[in-house]
């Protein structure tokens, strides 16, 4: 799947069946299920790659202590761009 196809997949009701489980949850938090990606996200912690979504859902949130706290866990610095760009950067990480 490319970068436009993902874009193009958040229009559905429901995420693609083939997408990785970390692109399903950047997915819901695209449309809005912060609850959904948030509980992804928690399903594997410890994990890096699990850890660094956390950091974002919790920045998202507007929590930055705790995001914060799972970027330490994850071993990545604090993203300094906009929330968007974030979720851009995590993406295209991912495909």
């Amino acid at each position: 799947m490319t970068y436009d196809q993902f874009i193009s997949s958040l229009t559905q009701p429901q995420p693609p069946k083939e997408l990785p489980v970390l692109l399903k949850a950047l997915w819901y938090d695209a449309n809005d299920n912060w609850e959904a990606a948030h509980d992804i996200a928690q399903s594997s912690e410890g994990t890096k790659s699990y850890d660094r979504l956390h950091a974002y859902l919790h920045r998202v949130e507007g929590d930055t202590w705790n995001a914060g706290y799972w970027y330490r866990r994850a071993g990545a610095d604090v993203f300094k761009g906009s929330l968007k760009e974030e979720w851009q950067f995590l993406v295209e990480s991912l495909i």
